[in-house]
């Protein structure tokens, strides 16, 4: 068996002590860390060809003083803005969720316990030990997810809102008639 097979042999076993919501908490990870991964390489290699553009257009206009350029100055900002902060709600939807599905794999976990022991008593311990099981997987697998999650959200936020403000300082201001 090479290192792959028993890869994929563990991550199956993991994922069958943890139930059907620990499916649940690796899709979401994985759908949070492609949005985490696209804004890394958005700002690495995008990003700054937008703000450049930017700057050329406005150091293009003549008139950066009346009211109609101050406008198109904030549109400017505001469409580079925009494009820095695309997908950052989304990856905090997906932070905040990862701890709900671990919640629900508790409960359906601990609703699996429950059964084993009206069926077989409470004292059939091998009976509860999936239950347990199923139960404790998830909940840290969501915390787990959540955090790693959270630590780069909150990087990719702050990165967004510096760049965008270094962007409104670059673009030269002139006084309004």
């Amino acid at each position: 068996m090479d290192f792959f097979e028993a890869a994929m042999l563990g991550l199956r076993e993991f994922l069958d002590r943890g139930g059907p919501v620990l499916v649940a908490i690796m899709m979401s990870t994985f759908v949070m860390w492609s949005f985490i991964l696209e804004r890394f390489v958005y700002f690495s290699f995008a990003h700054k060809g937008h703000a450049e553009r930017a700057i050329r257009e406005w150091a293009a206009r003549k008139d950066h003083k009346s009211w109609h350029a101050h406008a198109i100055r904030d549109q400017l900002i505001s469409e580079v803005s925009q494009r820095a902060h695309q997908n950052v709600e989304l990856i905090k939807l997906l932070v905040a969720v990862a701890p709900l599905l671990g919640l629900l794999g508790t409960v359906t976990g601990m609703v699996q316990v429950f059964d084993v022991m009206s069926i077989a008593g409470s004292s059939d311990a091998r009976g509860m030990a999936a239950g347990v099981s199923r139960a404790t997987i998830p909940t840290m697998a969501g915390m787990v997810s959540a955090l790693s999650g959270l630590l780069f959200m909150n990087q990719i936020e702050r990165g967004a809102q510096r760049r965008t403000a270094e962007l409104a300082d670059s673009l030269e201001l002139g006084e309004a008639r």
